[in-house]
């Protein structure tokens, strides 16, 4: 049978064996009108007034958006909240893009992501969290580091952050406090939370956020300085909307968490020999360290000694920037690779994601579908293929006649999982 992956902006086509089992999200109902949804829920929060009442005409504003590797549609989102504060001078409004670690939009990207109007007209500002001259130092964390943030969002009057919720791979979920912490934290504070110890605890995985210490940490940061109001949406494969979650951050988190999972993830009653994936098309899998995510997805349900296919487009590369690729080439095996993160003395940022991908690693093999060179595939212990078909023909050899496989079409944006 024939089943489209969302590979890059324009799709995939493959032919998989019959029996094969398609993973993919409830498919929903969409709302009518977006903006009425989106602009109910800013009248009718959760845990706080209305955000017309809550902000006064002469308050700094800051809205808070994720980057452009995610699918956080802020072109709508923006012009919406402006047009919720009609009353607030423009000139008193900053829009702050989340980087974490990751590198500056150019003002292309940002008309990609927010339109040109409001390009134009509103104040944008690349978090970097490198630079201390542009960060707050607001106390120690409970869990060993000290706590920078952004500094022109410490200092405004008035917080808002957006962003969509989805299962995230060790976080729990998406969205919430992470558009805080780690979107515009220092680097110091990005380290602790990305540890090894952090990144590697049982508990920090898909859908969970009780005792899951990343959980735990960035609310802890978010206390410190603690954004006045929350903008949230869920979204299908699409990109669409499917539900909004406006108000007390906690509190309407909870609640678009709960919603998500019940919508995102999928019980499957076993694991299997190969699972095909992917990181959900462009933005999301415009480079490798992305994909990760959606190679962690298929983790779930793979078998221990099976093998992974992630169809990720990579039009970005590994990335060239940060030190993801560094990492990767400072050990010759995933095993390696581990000893060295797990080592006390190691700290280098991006390491986080090196680490997750050699977890996947040492649980099953994996094969990547994309437009990076085969050499710097094999940079990263992956095995490259131009045709997924052949491919699984190939692993027949492997694993017989009856082999077993399952496909995640959305990659992470379906979160698959076993009871065991």
């Amino acid at each position: 049978m024939e089943v489209f992956l969302a590979y890059g902006k324009n799709g995939l086509n493959i032919n998989v064996p019959e029996h094969t089992r398609v993973v993919e999200p409830t498919h929903l109902k969409l709302p009518e009108n977006d903006h009425e949804l989106v602009l109910d829920a800013l009248s009718n929060p959760k845990g706080t007034n209305p955000l017309r009442e809550m902000v006064k005409s002469t308050d700094r504003v800051v809205i808070v958006i994720s980057d452009i590797t995610r699918p956080t549609p802020n072109y709508k989102l923006i012009p919406w909240i402006l047009e919720e504060l009609p009353h607030v001078p423009v000139e008193n409004i900053t829009i702050i893009n989340g980087l974490g670690t990751h590198r500056d939009q150019t003002r292309e990207e940002f008309i990609e992501m927010l339109g040109e109007t409001v390009v134009d007209t509103v104040r944008l500002v690349n978090h970097h969290c490198h630079e201390k001259s542009e960060l707050s130092h607001l106390g120690t964390s409970s869990f060993g580091c000290e706590v920078y943030l952004n500094k022109e969002y410490v200092e405004a009057d008035f917080r808002i952050v957006t962003g969509f919720i989805e299962p995230h791979f060790f976080a729990g979920f998406s969205g919430g406090p992470k558009g805080i912490m780690p979107g515009i934290a220092g680097i110091e504070t990005i380290l602790t939370f990305h540890n090894a110890k952090m990144i590697g605890h049982p508990l920090a995985t898909w859908g969970k956020l009780d005792k899951n210490p990343l959980q735990e940490m960035t609310r802890e940061v978010n206390n410190f300085c603690k954004p006045d109001f929350l903008l949230n949406v869920a979204l299908n494969g699409d990109k669409e909307i499917t539900n909004v979650f406006a108000g007390e951050l906690v509190e309407a988190h909870a609640i678009g968490c709960a919603y998500v999972k019940e919508q995102a993830m999928v019980k499957c009653e076993k694991r299997y020999d190969v699972v095909i994936t992917t990181n959900a098309g462009y933005p999301l899998d415009q480079n490798l360290y992305q994909a990760v995510k959606g190679m962690d997805a298929a983790r779930m349900i793979v078998k221990q000694g099976g093998t992974i296919i992630c169809a990720a487009e990579c039009s970005e590369g590994m990335p060239e920037h940060g030190n993801f690729v560094k990492i990767l080439q400072m050990r010759n095996s995933p095993k390696e690779l581990l000893e060295m993160i797990n080592e006390p003395s190691f700290q280098m940022f991006d390491q986080w994601e090196a680490q997750r991908l050699a977890m996947i690693q040492e649980w099953a093999d994996v094969y990547l579908y994309s437009l990076l060179p085969e050499e710097s595939t094999r940079i990263a212990n992956l095995t490259p293929t131009r045709d997924i078909e052949q491919t699984l023909r190939e692993l027949t050899g492997k694993y017989g006649d009856n082999m077993s496989i399952a496909v995640l079409p959305l990659g992470p944006l379906t979160i698959p999982y076993v009871e065991e």
